[in-house]
């Protein structure tokens, strides 16, 4: 129970009732099923409906099957009720064909704040409108296959942007769910887009390489109008990269002393950026938690990644964090092609050397449109998704079976926990990994 509103949604929302469109929301977040989607449609009566994911949020570019299947399920029912339809998302993105054939009249990859935007206008001006001069979509073709309009233009000045239009959301409802379950009210914002780091397994399917800021001021004063709205007692920046550097980050700073509105928050970063100035500036902020993407103890599968970050900067930016009070937490990642008994258990000292405060630990996903994905396309078989965020499956032949990583992800958990090391634990999965081995392994350890 760690429910974040669908922030790219609400920015959207926000843009088209600035624009002059009267916008009902659906936030599918809490809701117990798409029946409850169809009572909207009933309720609100639209002409048009958006079907957004929120692209500020990791876990939707790794699309499950539970999602795929309620988001086509909605579509199917929106173009029952008459609506024109449009989907947003990276799975849609990857797989157009799949939404349009559900019925959505046009996919809108990549950011949907134009595009979304400029097509709500073409509806508005006839329901009929010629899809093909609309920029930004994905629309079916005439021979039955799929055709790309015109680039939609990128969004120029973020801090130019509306609030998200967070009276759409169910507050209270956000506050209960985190309350009862933490004791305490989180909440997401954003203050830059897009990450400038190559990772080849990351798709970054809805930025790419480019990385825009909002002004540090611009971010601060959108927390003094989040504490008067909706009063949150801690804030997750959802950003991919945050503050990239150390003249934003001491501005962010400054900035939130000066209104006064400094907040416990969390982020994600790389290790390599945060050197001292940075860690300072981050803890006079009021950073709580930082999770850095360590993905693994070994420096030939990091590099494997084509990361370009040392292991020694994971130490340095662990031990940096802890000397000023903010938790170090650790993405890992299992399985990339190659890996061998002796890198994880190099990840398994590297966690008991640095004792991070919290680690997550996932296998290799194949993201379309990624060089990882290129790497092991032709192992991929008809299970290509994960049913849920939890499933921990292998979907191509890495070296070790789904049940041997869930063995080894369960391991590192423990590991991160307890005050001492368990080694009776390794040293019986040290005997039976042999039997865990995948019958074909991929070798191969770049794209």
């Amino acid at each position: 129970m760690r429910p974040y509103s669908p922030l790219a949604t609400l920015l959207i929302a926000a843009s088209l009732r600035e624009h002059g469109h009267d916008v009902a929301f659906f936030d599918a977040t809490l809701s117990p099923g798409v029946h409850e989607f169809d009572a909207m449609l009933r309720k609100t009566r639209p002409t048009v409906v958006g079907i957004l994911e929120d692209n500020f949020n990791y876990l939707t570019k790794m699309c499950t099957v539970r999602t795929r299947e309620a988001t086509l399920s909605m579509v199917a029912a929106a173009r029952a009720f008459g609506c024109k339809v449009a989907v947003n998302g990276s799975d849609s993105s990857d797989h157009p064909q799949l939404y349009l054939d559900a019925g959505a009249e046009a996919v809108l990859p990549g950011e949907a704040d134009v595009s979304f935007l400029g097509l709500a206008h073409a509806w508005r001006a006839s329901v009929d409108v010629d899809l093909r001069d609309v920029p930004g979509l994905i629309i079916a073709s005439r021979d039955g296959g799929v055709v790309r309009t015109g680039p939609a233009r990128s969004i120029g000045d973020l801090n130019a942007l509306p609030l998200p239009a967070w009276d759409l959301v169910d507050v209270d409802a956000y506050r209960q769910a985190w309350t009862s379950a933490h004791g305490r009210f989180s909440w997401n914002m954003i203050s830059s887009r897009g990450c400038p780091f190559g990772c080849n397994w990351c798709a970054k399917p809805i930025f790419g390489r480019r990385y825009s800021q909002r002004s540090p001021e611009c971010v601060a004063d959108e927390m003094v109008q989040l504490r008067a709205s909706v009063r949150p007692d801690h804030i997750w920046f959802a950003d991919d990269i945050f503050g990239l550097t150390a003249r934003w980050m001491t501005q962010f700073a400054s900035a939130v002393a000066a209104r006064n509105v400094r907040t416990p928050f969390m982020i994600q970063c790389r290790a390599d950026l945060l050197g001292p100035e940075v860690v300072a500036a981050l803890a006079d902020a009021g950073a709580e938690e930082v999770w850095l993407g360590v993905e693994s103890g070994s420096q030939r599968i990091v590099d494997a990644m084509e990361k370009d970050m040392r292991i020694d900067d994971v130490r340095r930016a662990t031990r940096a964090l802890r000397a000023h009070g903010i938790r170090a937490c650790w993405f890992l990642q299992l399985g990339y092609p190659s890996e061998a008994w002796e890198d994880v258990l190099q990840t398994r000292d590297l966690v008991r050397e640095e004792r991070p405060d919290d680690i997550g630990v996932s296998v290799a996903y194949p993201l379309p449109g990624t060089g990882f994905h290129r790497m092991v396309k032709a192992q991929l078989g008809l299970h290509r998704n994960w049913q849920d965020t939890d499933d921990l499956a292998m979907l191509f032949h890495g070296t070790y079976t789904t049940a041997f990583y869930r063995e080894l992800r369960d391991a590192l958990h423990e590991e991160a926990r307890a005050p001492v090391a368990n080694d009776d634990r390794w040293n019986a999965l040290a005997r039976d990994e042999w039997r865990h081995r995948s019958a074909e392994p991929l070798v191969a350890a770049n794209a």
